[in-house]
């Protein structure tokens, strides 16, 4: 069973400064049919504006996967973390027990895009952490790269939950297959593009939840950019 959720039934608001839509429940936005999917709670669809930013502010239990599509995310946290991300960049914070941090666009001119992702930990009271990984994009043309899952695979970020995250861009024709184990589910997001998942068709912004299959198979009317989260 393969259900779309589409772009233009997701959460909005908009800030002046911050464009933001929610595949799910989140702030002012609160839908008890979209309260998130699996242990995935969060995917925010942010524009930030030049120059502007979230100040610092604090988090508590949760697994926090921020994946940056445009411009540049400047990142400081109270863990003494602090770096640059761009295209091509996953960071995890675990929240854990208690972190603090802040998320800024230091460009003077470009907006920034970004998926901002929650997930439910395996339990709660985690040591707070951070890390971060640059994934080359030879590495996800044309092919499904593991970015996020529960033992840091092939360089993989290591996430508190029995969830795996993957990535790729697609050319136009090019398709993916990824099986689903038995008692195995997926969600699909798409950052860009246009494509086709099963027998559905997607477009930038829409999502699709799938359970009782045994195989995703993914194929691209246009170039596209997408993530697919293995959930237990």
């Amino acid at each position: 069973m393969i259900t779309r959720r589409p772009a233009s039934e997701r959460g909005h608001a908009d800030h002046g400064w911050l464009q933001t839509w929610h595949s799910f429940s989140f702030g002012s936005y609160q839908d008890p049919r979209h309260m998130g999917f699996r242990s995935l709670r969060v995917i925010n669809d942010d524009i930030v504006a030049a120059g502007q930013g979230f100040g610092m502010h604090g988090h508590r239990d949760m697994e926090i996967v921020t994946w940056v599509l445009a411009g540049a995310l400047e990142h400081r946290d109270s863990l003494g973390s602090g770096s640059v991300l761009r295209p091509g960049d996953i960071q995890r914070m675990s929240a854990g027990r208690g972190i603090r941090h802040s998320e800024f666009n230091p460009s003077d001119t470009e907006p920034l895009r970004l998926l901002q992702i929650w997930l439910l930990p395996e339990r709660e009271g985690l040591e707070p952490s951070y890390e971060e990984a640059h994934v080359p994009l030879a590495q996800r043309q044309g092919e499904l790269r593991l970015i996020v899952d529960p033992e840091g695979r092939d360089g993989s970020l290591r996430i508190h939950q029995d969830a795996r995250i993957f990535t790729a861009m697609l050319a136009a024709g090019e398709e993916v297959k990824q099986p689903l184990a038995a008692g195995r589910h997926a969600w699909v997001q798409v950052a860009s593009g246009r494509l086709s998942c099963g027998d559905l068709e997607l477009a930038r912004g829409d999502g699709a939840a799938v359970s009782e299959e045994p195989e995703l198979r993914l194929r691209a009317a246009e170039p596209s950019e997408i993530l697919v989260f293995d959930l237990a």
